[in-house]
């Protein structure tokens, strides 16, 4: 019986690592992102609302070609479950005319209320008042804070489930309306529920509404953002004095998901509901805004 020298099987042996080690690098990895897509997110419509702007805003997002488009709660101005159903019938020829791309909704504290409201709430956009969906690589968790002041135990927990679920999805990315976290943030708890899971399983975006100011803090690695204001009254604080520099102007926001990295693109109304100004999302902290609030667009070009 022949036998192979030893150093042959040695070589022969090496040869075999070295060809799996580079076939496996070849190999997509199950954390690796090949996401190439837009989506816009678009603030509160309502609490003393300005149909003109909210219309101002779907216009100039249909014309940037969206894949989807993401809102952050308070559709309608609610009031009581009958004047509700009026409202909700009232946006349907909206809906219809932007109906060439997915709509994905959040619920706010004037949307859903009460059960009929809950009920109206689903029929009219089709979403659950909380659920998840992926877009390529993506993992986007919408949830409903819409009749608490924070978030509850049952939010929490579908959260924790969802995203150990999808923890090979990259970006994830959290939705919804209140943004309770900004006190919780400023006053230095970094502890809270929401964040410790939201930390703990790779979420790298928060984004809510409700406040209908822009604000943005970065804490441990996850960026949580408000939209604010896409329609939504802001007369009350502009009467205080308050400006773009304090987060109050009207705007959409773009973004740009390429592989796991996800850029923000602020986009202020301009004409006679502001001046235009454009400007990346990570160049406002929450002291504000890092860049001349004349013209940001002088001195740079935010991603797109």
């Amino acid at each position: 019986m022949s036998s192979f020298p030893r150093n042959s099987i040695i070589k022969w042996l090496v040869a075999v690592i070295f060809a799996g080690c580079f076939f496996l690098r070849t190999l997509p990895s199950q954390t690796s992102s090949r996401n190439d897509f837009h989506f816009a997110i678009i603030g509160d419509r309502t609490g003393d609302a300005q149909p003109q702007i909210f219309g101002r805003v779907w216009r100039e997002v249909d014309l940037m070609h969206p894949d989807f488009v993401l809102n952050v709660g308070d559709t309608i101005q609610g009031g009581g479950d009958a004047a509700a159903e009026k409202q909700w019938a009232e946006l349907r020829p909206l809906w219809k005319r932007y109906s060439h791309y997915p709509l994905y909704f959040t619920a706010g504290n004037h949307d859903i209320f009460s059960k009929a409201s809950e009920e109206l709430y689903v029929k009219e956009t089709g979403r659950q008042p909380f659920y998840s969906f992926d877009y390529q690589d993506a993992h986007f968790t919408i949830l409903d804070n819409s009749r608490v002041r924070d978030m509850s135990e049952e939010q929490l927990a579908f959260l924790e489930k969802d995203l150990k679920a999808n923890r090979n999805k990259n970006p994830k990315i959290v939705v919804f309306h209140k943004d309770y976290w900004i006190g919780l943030l400023r006053g230095g708890n970094n502890d809270f529920p929401l964040h410790k899971i939201v930390r703990d399983n790779g979420v790298k975006h928060v984004i809510s509404g409700h406040g209908h100011n822009f604000v943005r803090i970065v804490r441990d690695g996850v960026a949580y953002m408000e939209v604010g204001s896409s329609g939504g009254g802001m007369k009350g604080k502009f009467l205080r004095g308050a400006g773009f520099k304090e987060g109050c102007f009207y705007h959409h926001v773009w973004a740009r998901v390429q592989g796991g990295e996800v850029k923000f693109t602020v986009k202020e109304l301009d004409g006679q509901f502001g001046k235009g100004r454009m400007f990346a999302a990570e160049d406002w902290d929450e002291k504000g805004p890092h860049f001349d609030i004349s013209d940001p667009s002088i001195d740079g070009k935010p991603q797109t």
